[in-house]
C-alpha cells in the first residue's frame, strides 16, 4: 500500500512535460493511450477529476415524428399537452434537468427512438 501510495504522489507531482514522456513510453513500449489521464493530469494539476452525477437531457430538434415526440415529452415530463408542445417547439429545451445518469440515457433512448434529436450534458 506503502509503494501505491507513493506512485500515485509521484504522479501528482508530474509536470506537462513528465506526464508527456510517460505518455509516450506507456504507447510505444505497452500499447496504451493513456490520453484520458494525461489530459485529467495536466488540465487538473494533478486533482483527481470529479465524476460527473446529476445530467441534463436536452431536446434539440422533434425530428420528423414531431408529434410522437410531443406525447412523449409529455408523458415523459408529466406536463400539460400545451407544455410539452411549447417544450418541442421551443428546441433546443431542456426536458429534464439534474438527473442520474442511467436515467438521462434511459431518456435519451426513448426520445431517439421516438425520433428526437438529444444531448446529454
Amino acid at each position: 500500500m506503502s509503494d501505491l501510495k507513493n506512485l500515485a504522489e509521484t504522479l501528482v507531482n508530474l509536470t506537462v512535460k513528465d506526464v508527456n514522456e510517460l505518455a509516450a513510453i506507456l504507447k510505444d513500449e505497452y500499447g496504451i493511450e493513456p490520453a484520458a489521464a494525461a489530459v485529467v493530469v495536466a488540465a487538473g494539476g494533478g486533482e483527481a477529476a470529479e465524476e460527473k452525477t446529476e445530467f441534463d437531457v436536452i431536446l434539440k430538434s422533434a425530428g420528423a415524428s414531431k408529434l410522437a415526440v410531443v406525447k412523449l415529452v409529455k408523458d415523459l415530463t408529466g406536463a400539460g399537452l400545451k407544455e410539452a408542445k411549447d417544450m418541442v417547439d421551443g428546441a433546443p429545451a431542456p426536458i429534464k434537468t439534474g438527473i442520474s445518469k442511467d436515467e438521462a440515457e434511459a431518456l435519451k433512448k426513448q426520445l431517439e427512438e421516438a425520433g428526437a434529436e438529444v444531448e446529454l450534458k
